[in-house]
């Protein structure tokens, strides 16, 4: 009888890479150092999210049981992380009792491909957009040109960067790297049939949109949008913004595709409750969204007459697994964590190379797409943080983003086997094993003052060395260590001086 091998089980597929917006095109430090030279755009960004962080703590600060909406959000979340499977199944089947269809997209060209099958059955040539991170996430509306079908976005912030031909640069708002005068200068340059007279006044730019935007939605006959929230036991999709296009998208037009991550599950109705409440104060610092909407199935001769759904997966299951870094999967696309990062601040989002930029983008993106290497941009995402904690704070669901980064961290040391930055930590551990090690380099390292020259700061190291000072300078070592020092007559009277003045306290 001749043996059988079944194999391991292996680790389940991370975002192909070419496909979709998860991995960037320069490393970190590199694509911040481009970012920092553009002065408006720190400008625009800082101002931006310090008035959305001020709305913020005002709104959380006004309900006493803020603490505890926490703590009920963290645990739905975490209980969705442990039955996501049961869950999806659920849903699935009350999505398709309730007159839906539902395709299961393992990646992003599995997606791609299910939506502009499902275009180009209705022989549409043109779809609207509600604002959805899953699609920008798979690089839909690229895919869809590539198939002879527009796509036009209804949000105005993704209006402005899609006509200026432009990438989202925050989680809610996806243009606020832009100030009025550049986008009435985008308006004037791509919008068709624009007043030359335009001014930069915000209600004549929305009224400039408005009045673009109508028409597609008059006459388009499919709609493509994201999801906030899937509810397993009715098969309700939920969608949430502030300016009333998505409804516009989720009603009118006959055919609604909808692409939704499978992580955004919720198990009842009820639990919906909890997250009406933390994500509109912690993503635009409102007490409520201005438009909820919320759909189940298809209902005869009122809105969309068919409704598909695509589950994405997308490195999300890979995700999963890490028992570790599933956490990430709680987030709620709210962004607070982004408005109070001092790093996204300075750098804004495009320096990320991901979708989903800031402090979750670091975490989120290599879990989706992998770390594939030392030369991989993703690889440097987890080091895009000071671990300053002000994340974790602002978490609505209390993702505690810093004791990720610092396990991707782990996890990029450990794939990068033999680097110049483990032999540096092998030989630091070598020099101080022994106390006369530790003192002989002590003594060479002050050869560093030879180094650092009058200005008294190291800023060029050369290989494999240069990586640190790309970052920062290293101060020049003092010119006496603190051990010689100490056993220095200088240091022996000033232990006398310190003995006798504790005595005279006493």
């Amino acid at each position: 009888m001749s043996a059988v091998t079944l194999g391991l089980p292996s680790f389940p597929p991370r975002s192909p890479e070419g496909a979709g917006f998860l991995r960037g095109t320069e490393k970190f430090p590199v694509a911040a150092h481009h970012e920092l030279a553009n002065a408006q755009l720190r400008r625009n960004i800082g101002k931006a999210t310090h008035t959305i962080r001020a709305k913020r703590i005002n709104v959380t600060g006004e309900l006493p049981d803020w603490e505890e909406l926490r703590d009920a959000g963290s645990a739905i979340k975490a209980d969705v992380m442990a039955r996501l499977p049961e869950l999806l199944e659920q849903f699935e089947a009350a999505v398709i009792a309730r007159g839906g269809q539902v395709h299961w997209a393992a990646d992003a060209n599995e997606a791609n491909a299910i939506v502009t099958e499902l275009v180009k059955a209705t022989g549409s040539e043109e779809v609207i957009k509600v604002k959805s991170m899953a699609t920008q996430e798979i690089g839909l509306n690229e895919h869809l040109e590539t198939q002879g079908i527009t796509a036009y976005e209804t949000d105005l912030a993704e209006l402005i960067v899609q006509l200026g031909h432009d990438k989202p640069s925050h989680i809610l708002v996806p243009a606020i790297h832009r100030n009025r005068s550049e986008i009435r200068e985008i308006f004037l340059r791509e919008m068709p049939d624009v007043d030359p007279s335009l001014g930069e006044n915000p209600a004549e730019l929305a009224a400039a949109a408005r009045k673009f935007l109508r028409h597609k939605f008059m006459t388009t006959p499919v709609a493509v949008s994201g999801a906030n929230f899937g509810i397993a036991d009715t098969g309700t999709l939920t969608v949430v913004e502030s300016e009333g296009n998505g409804r516009m998208c989720l009603t009118l037009p006959k055919t609604l595709i909808t692409v939704m991550g499978i992580e955004k599950i919720l198990p009842t109705y009820q639990d919906l409750e909890v997250f009406l409440q933390l994500l509109p104060r912690s993503s635009t610092g409102e007490r409520m969204n201005p438009y909820t909407s919320l759909w189940t199935g298809v209902t005869p001769d009122d809105g969309p007459q068919e409704f598909h759904l695509v589950l994405l997966d997308n490195g999300r299951t890979a995700a999963l697994a890490d028992k570790i870094g599933r956490e990430a999967l709680s987030c709620i696309r709210c962004s607070a964590c982004l408005n109070v990062c001092p790093v996204y601040e300075r750098t804004g989002g495009h320096a990320y190379g991901s979708t989903y930029p800031g402090p979750i983008g670091a975490v989120l993106t290599p879990q989706l797409a992998g770390m594939h290497g030392k030369d991989d941009p993703n690889s440097t995402l987890p080091f895009a943080s000071s671990l300053c904690g002000a994340c974790f704070d602002a978490c609505p669901v209390k993702i505690d983003i810093p004791s990720l980064l610092v396990e991707l961290r782990h996890q990029k040391v450990e794939q990068s086997g033999v680097t110049a930055k483990s032999l540096a930590m092998k030989a630091a551990s070598l020099a101080m094993s022994t106390e006369g090690r530790w003192t002989l380099a002590q003594k060479a390292a002050g050869l560093g003052r030879v180094v650092a020259g009058k200005k008294g700061k190291i800023s060029t190291l050369p290989p494999p060395l240069n990586g640190w000072t790309a970052a920062r300078d290293i101060p020049a070592p003092p010119k006496q260590t603190f051990r010689s020092w100490w056993d220095s007559d200088e240091g022996r009277d000033a232990l006398d001086a310190a003995r006798r003045d504790g005595k005279a306290d006493r």
